[in-house]
């Protein structure tokens, strides 16, 4: 009875989550460039309120019902580190994130491959970003589908399988994705977000209660038994210390900005000043990642022994065991959602970055594109979920260097366009090294390395060798001074003509 009662409630969701996503782009079947800006950027016209939950969706994933909680259960403190890169990558993004708006805009540019392509004046480069960013972004397609299989599994009480609750995560949102592109992610990410503050809300309170008779009897308890938990490096001999946060918090935030589904939440608004506002908002959302992380240290002492993976459950084997069927519906469907949107937003790009980059350069499909990233989204789709049922340790593995391996492009990325003296052979040799070290460190277990986070180690090896060959090599020649260049004045010009239409 009980697995009937939550999966009903789960599937009514899904339904209207499917629903939602087409509503929200009738009529714009058209659309900028052919539909594909429409698609993938949403026809670089989200407002505020959109940019925001479609940005907040995106960080918060089903990590942070999984994960975070596993991560408090594991190790405690050093869980914080998502806290604090993803409010430090806010700031940075308040500088960056109009910038690479203005030089997106000016050139019709919708994603880093075409920026790095425009840049360098290479359309092949584009091509070689967005093969790397697609081994680099493929495990988070993988992490969400398993994730969202977790939750449907376990509240269905086991009615759904796992094998089964994967391809309903991966048929959803695909399905959802094709059709409703980056406009769609937009609106169901104010559905989602509406159910993740009211569940995280109700279970910050309950638990607690629930369990503990408050708040003081809980952390009194925690601080007497568990002491371990709340300092660095945490429980275990986990090797996360404290010059291992400070470097991690440090990477991810200038990852972050530059992460393509980052840049495809940047492209989508209507105007710069939407990007600045959205920065000083996104870190209020952050205080909802407390949440997990503190229950899964409560779950320490209400269902203890929680080992591998089985930890990253502690939070659902709180709800399911004390709450009836309906409310364990109502969570599921938020965390499912947190797993749908930023997989919707992750195949999005993916397509969008195959169709404008890569299958661009075949004649047959330079005229289709938006058709071309569609056919790439379920095929990406497709890919991550073969591999969930036949080698999920092949994703897991490459999941270790996916945010380490993408801030390898900082340098080609944000340096390049900051910056007309670096040369395309200084930005590949750099980026060559520093991909070279990262894997070296990572699959060698070699991370963190001298308490450091090794993606760092290589970020400096590559920014090192960039330079290096840049200033020794020949200089290269500057054919469009004006034009491949992040500029102040290019926001300034769009601001004041948005201005003068408004006017």
């Amino acid at each position: 009875m009980n697995a009937a009662v939550a999966t009903s409630v789960f599937g009514v969701f899904m339904v209207a989550t499917v629903a939602l996503g087409l509503f929200a782009v009738r009529g714009r079947g058209g659309g900028e460039g052919g539909g594909l800006a429409e698609w993938s950027v949403g026809g670089r016209s989200l407002g505020t309120v959109f940019i925001w939950v479609l940005m907040a969706g995106e960080g918060y994933t089903s990590f942070s019902y999984l994960g975070a909680a596993g991560w408090g259960y594991n190790y405690g403190a050093p869980v914080l580190y998502v806290v604090a890169y993803m409010s430090c990558g806010y700031a940075v993004g308040y500088v960056v994130g109009p910038m690479l708006w203005a030089y997106a805009r000016k050139h019709d540019l919708v994603g880093i491959t075409d920026m790095v392509a425009h840049r360098f004046a290479r359309p092949w480069l584009g091509a070689l970003v967005a093969v790397l960013a697609t081994v680099f972004l493929l495990p988070y397609i993988q992490l969400q589908i398993t994730g969202m299989g977790v939750v449907v599994s376990t509240i269905s009480y086991g009615a759904i399988s796992l094998n089964r609750a994967y391809f309903i995560a991966f048929a959803v949102t695909t399905g959802f994705v094709v059709v409703s592109g980056l406009r769609g992610s937009a609106w169901v990410s104010v559905l989602k977000d509406v159910m993740v503050i009211a569940t995280l809300g109700f279970l910050a309170v309950y638990v607690p209660m629930h369990y503990f008779d408050g708040y003081g009897p809980f952390l009194d308890r925690l601080v007497t038994e568990k002491s371990e938990w709340l300092t660095f490096p945490g429980h275990g001999d986990s090797g996360l210390g404290q010059a291992w946060f400070i470097t991690t918090s440090f990477l991810n935030s200038l990852t972050v900005v530059i992460f393509p589904t980052t840049v495809a939440g940047y492209l989508g608004a209507r105007n710069a000043d939407v990007l600045r506002r959205n920065a000083m908002w996104l870190p209020a959302y952050n205080v909802l990642l407390f949440v997990p992380m503190l229950l899964g240290m409560a779950a320490l002492f209400v269902v203890p022994g929680l080992v591998g993976a089985e930890s990253n459950l502690a939070l659902f084997k709180l709800v399911v065991d004390s709450l009836p069927a309906w409310s364990v519906g109502v969570i599921g469907v938020a965390a499912a959602l947190s797993s749908i949107v930023p997989m919707a937003v992750f195949m999005l790009v993916i397509g969008t970055m195959w169709g404008r980059s890569v299958l661009s350069l075949v004649p047959r499909w330079e005229q289709r594109q938006k058709g071309a990233a569609q056919v790439v989204v379920v095929i990406a789709g497709s890919l991550a979920l073969l591999l969930t049922y036949t080698a999920p340790n092949t994703l897991v593995r490459l999941s270790l260097i996916s945010y380490e391996g993408m801030a390898q492009l900082l340098p080609m990325v944000l340096l390049g366009l900051m910056w007309r003296r670096l040369t395309l052979l200084g930005a590949m040799s750099g980026l060559v090294v520093g991909v070279g070290v990262v894997c070296g460190f990572v699959f060698t277990e070699n991370d963190p390395v001298w308490g450091v986070n090794a993606g760092i180690v290589a970020l400096g090896a590559n920014l090192a060798v960039a330079l290096a060959v840049t200033y020794a090599g020949p200089r290269e020649r500057d054919e469009r001074p004006d034009e491949d260049v992040l500029a102040r004045d290019e926001i300034d010009d769009d601001e004041k003509a948005g201005a003068a239409v408004a006017g």
